[in-house]
Parts: C-alpha cells; sequence; structure tokens
C-alpha cells in the first residue's frame, strides 16, 4: 500500500546509470534507530563518475537526498521523497600513504581512526568515538573527545548539484562548530586528513580509552541516533536537559537514555514521529527552564506519515 502513494513514473524519468535503483525502498534498514519510511527511488552508485553522471542529467525537479550509514539520522515514517543517494561500499576504500591518510566518503570513522593506527599516524583517535561515515563527518565536522575533522583535513573531492567535479580546500570547506559552509547539494565522495607520526601502541592505548570511556557513558548497545542537540555556547546539551527533568523522559517507544540525557532511544516499538516528538518536547522543556534553544545535531529528514496520507486522499 505504500508504494502506491509514490509516482511510478519517478524511475522512467531518471537517467541511466552503472550502479542500482531502486524504487520504494526501505530505509529503516539503514537507520540505526531502525525507523523510517521508504525511499521514492534509492540510488546506490558505482563510482564517483557515475554518480556525476548521475547529477548531471537529472532532472531539476527531482529532489535528491544524501545519507550514509544514517548513524545521525532520523527518517520521519512518511518516508522520502525523490532520490535518496546512499554511498556505499564502493566509496568505502580507505589508503594511508607518508602522513596523511585518504578516505571514501563512505568509509566507517572508525575503520579510518583504525587505518591510521595501523599506519602509526596520530591524531585521528577521536573518529574511533564517532559512529558514522566520513562523508557525515565531513558536512557536520564531527568532533568527539576534544577534536573534530576540521583539525585533520586536508582536502576533499565532491560532486556539485550539476554533477561537477569540485577539489574543496579547507578554505572552501569553511568548518564551523558541527557545520561547514558547503551547499548542502554538494556530495562529498573523497577525503584526505594528515596526522603526525606516533607510537603504534600509545594510539591503540588511547583509541581504548575513547572506547571504553564511550561505552561508560553513552548507550552505545540501543537503537539510538547518536548524540542529539548540539551543545549552545557555554554549555553541555545533556546538563541543560538533566536540569529540566527530562532523563528518562518517554514518548511512545522512544526514551531520553537514562545513562546520557543528549541521546534518544528506540526502545523496541518506536515511530519516528515518537522520537522526533519527544526531542521537540525536550527542547521545549529546556527553553522553559534555562531560556536556551537547543538545536538539533540529528539530521531529520523526509515527511511525517499523517501528511503523506493527506496528499493521497481522493
Amino acid at each position: 500500500m505504500m508504494a502506491a502513494r509514490y509516482d511510478a513514473t519517478l524511475l522512467d524519468r531518471l537517467p541511466p546509470v552503472r550502479g542500482r535503483l531502486t524504487a520504494n525502498a526501505s530505509l529503516a534498514g539503514f537507520s540505526w534507530f531502525r525507523v523510517g519510511g521508504p525511499a521514492e527511488v534509492l540510488f546506490e552508485p558505482e563510482d564517483a563518475d557515475d554518480l556525476a553522471t548521475f547529477m548531471a542529467c537529472l532532472p531539476a525537479d527531482v529532489s535528491v537526498t544524501v545519507i550514509g550509514v544514517a548513524s545521525n539520522l532520523l527518517v520521519r515514517d512518511g518516508g522520502v521523497d525523490g532520490v535518496v543517494i546512499r554511498l556505499g561500499k564502493a566509496f568505502a576504500g580507505i589508503t594511508a600513504e607518508g602522513d596523511t591518510v585518504t578516505a571514501g566518503s563512505g568509509a566507517m570513522d572508525v575503520n579510518v581512526a583504525r587505518a591510521a593506527r595501523d599506519a602509526g599516524l596520530a591524531g585521528f583517535e577521536f573518529l574511533i568515538g564517532i559512529p558514522g561515515t566520513v562523508g557525515g563527518a565531513l558536512r557536520m565536522n564531527a568532533g568527539a573527545y576534544g577534536a573534530e575533522v576540521s583539525d585533520i583535513f586536508v582536502a576533499a573531492r565532491a560532486v556539485t548539484g550539476r554533477g561537477e567535479v569540485a577539489a574543496l580546500s579547507p578554505a572552501d570547506m569553511a568548518f564551523a562548530y558541527r557545520h561547514c559552509g558547503q551547499p548542502d547539494d554538494v556530495i562529498f565522495t573523497e577525503a584526505t586528513f594528515r596526522g603526525v607520526l606516533g607510537d603504534t601502541a600509545a594510539i591503540a592505548a588511547r583509541m581504548a580509552e575513547i572506547q571504553k570511556a564511550r561505552g561508560e557513558t553513552q548507550p552505545v548497545k540501543s537503537r539510538t541516533g547518536g548524540s542529539t542537540f548540539a551543545n549552545p555556547e557555554g554549555h553541555k546539551a545533556w546538563e541543560l536537559i538533566e536540569q529540566a527533568g527530562g532523563r528518562g523522559l518517554t514518548r511512545g517507544g522512544a526514551q531520553v537514555s537514562p545513562q546520557h540525557c543528549n541521546f534518544l532511544i528506540n526502545t523496541g516499538n518506536a515511530t519516528a514521529a515518537d522520537l522526533e516528538g519527544l526531542g521537540e518536547e525536550v527542547r521545549r522543556r529546556v527553553l522553559e527552564t534555562s531560556g536556551i534553544e537547543l538545536q538539533w545535531e540529528i539530521r531529520r529528514i523526509g515527511v511525517p506519515l499523517a501528511s503523506k496520507a493527506r496528499e493521497v486522499l481522493p
């Protein structure tokens, strides 16, 4: 029944690809929350050239959404219209040379940290605590444990919304706290990072410390989307939520983690609406108690199920 709400001709309007196009493709299985509706069409490119050709020939009225492993993503229950592009194994390569590591945008951050460790490069250890991909880390200047992507970034390659291949410098990225300055239609395909030569055993020990601290303080074994809200300047989001009485708060199958209250978790039967609604209730309470408006760090895409249902009413 869900497939009927989508324009069955969209596939026919899309340019030919060497990768895979799938209509009405489930996204819940990709999401770490394990919730959300389907993509109208899911595109998994064969490589960067396939992606560039597709973007160059894509009809201008077709919307595009890019996802990775969806570790910091909430897909709304009504699904995502247009084309969802997922950069998978073809974009997951990692190579180390000298003091640099080059990784595809689909590579897991933890795997980049491990590759740097094996090459004896320090400065990448914080990536072991970020459960996402390089593409997402670039988009939000991901950081943890006192470091962030901008600290090690050298250069990136990307495909623009017009299908042009671009080389990006640190100045082009215009990194800020949990943000980069590149337009939303720019799709990162690869990045190069620089570390410093170090002792492999010491690097491994630091990574183990980060993993231990993360396991002790965050709900790493739960269905979660990572850090929910960005830290306001001069404050920590979790402390504001704690002070507002948010720890353990529930809505349907969604809960504010009792372990770390800047994490939302799916206790088993949550919907995306439960999770987003709970997040908005947390924001309301924090604003009421502190006067500070929390900003979502989790990226939310798609439409609510109720909105999509209204579209198909006769």
